[in-house]
């Protein structure tokens, strides 16, 4: 993307539901609507199987009679290549290995296949490797098995790189997306929005200078803090593409409750909202690659706070919002200004290619 093309790629409000689309867009890998219902008019139907239906962050299958493995994937497509704070690699890594812990599984081992453009550098290539050397040995997972092709030059943009992750459950431990109970709270470990801004920053499209740096960082042993502390954990997801909004948009719908957000208790980086600002953006549709959601008992959230800001990633951890009854399927935010706004889902892309 150039500086003078627009940062905006798809319309919010796009009423053509996907079966009658003739073409991909570029909102269909959103995270938001679109995303949303190509899977479950396109892809659902003919792999439809217990563990995807479930519609979490990994599927959850049973390896024999006392074993339940929590498997992922995801392709990374992030452009540039290296951003502040990270880059493809570690993006790679850290997004499967926190789609398992997400889960309540511990991250065991990796599979790694990459898609090169004839072209890139070896030198890119080697430090792309390196970094994933890194955040495999930080989040303590194997990469296991792996897969190379290379296309022809201007078929793709240097690199892509998919990741596949297998852990293991816990035993007792059930946590998913519709087990969220009116009553719980809601809890993020940290500042929201810096990795989208971070790479919206290194694409040159602020037109300003800033120092943010994205959060990607593999969760597994900040989650693993957090279940020690408690048993009544009953969802966790790391709010990537679309973000928070989304993200929490997708477990209303999955638990069948309300949520309601508190605005003034959102910790965003005074930087990050300054470049939202700028650009007219919300901070709760930014990406994030090292930040978990958490749906927590009540009377359990101020420990599991407690215990989330004493490790690496979770320092900035705070109580956000609480779920209720009604309205089923529904976001709102109590605002600043005393009012209730609808915190709904973006039907298109906002921040294309973020990760």
């Amino acid at each position: 993307m150039s500086k003078n093309e627009p940062v905006y790629i798809e319309s919010v409000m796009c009423p053509v539901p996907i079966r009658d689309r003739g073409h991909i867009i570029l909102g269909h890998g959103s995270g938001g609507k679109l995303s949303g219902d190509l899977i479950a008019d396109l892809f659902l139907p003919p792999f439809d199987n217990p563990a995807l239906r479930a519609g979490d962050d990994a599927g959850v299958v049973d390896a024999n009679y006392c074993t339940q493995l929590a498997v992922s994937t995801d392709s990374h497509v992030v452009w540039p290549l290296f951003f502040p704070g990270g880059d493809i690699g570690k993006l790679a890594v850290c997004g499967t290995v926190n789609d398992v812990a997400m889960m309540g599984a511990v991250p065991q081992f990796l599979t790694a296949g990459f898609i090169l453009e004839e072209g890139l550098e070896i030198g890119l290539l080697e430090k792309i490797v390196a970094s994933m050397k890194d955040a495999a040995a930080e989040a303590g997972v194997q990469i296991i098995a792996g897969d190379t092709k290379v296309v022809e030059r201007g078929k793709a943009d240097g690199v892509y790189i998919n990741t596949s992750g297998v852990g293991l459950m816990l035993p007792g431990t059930e946590i998913g997306g519709a087990l969220a109970r009116p009553g719980d709270v809601v809890i993020v470990s940290g500042t929201i929005g810096d990795h989208g801004i971070a790479v919206l920053g290194a694409r040159g499209d602020l037109g300003f200078e800033t120092d943010i740096q994205s959060d990607v960082a593999p969760l597994n042993h900040l989650v693993n803090a957090m279940l020690e502390t408690s048993d009544n954990i009953h969802v966790m997801r790391d709010p990537t593409r679309g973000g928070v909004a989304s993200t929490l948009n997708e477990i209303a719908k999955q638990s069948g409750v309300g949520i309601v957000l508190d605005e003034g208790a959102i910790p965003v980086q005074t930087a990050v909202r300054a470049a939202c600002e700028m650009l007219g953006f919300d901070s709760l549709y930014i990406a994030n690659e090292g930040k978990l959601l958490a749906i927590v008992a009540r009377e359990d959230a101020d420990a599991v706070v407690e215990v989330m800001r004493k490790t690496k990633y979770g320092e900035d951890a705070a109580i956000i919002g609480e779920v209720t009854a009604e309205p089923p399927g529904r976001v709102l935010m109590k605002t600043a200004i005393g009012s209730t706004r609808i915190v709904d889902v973006l039907m298109g892309e906002m921040l294309p290619r973020i990760c």
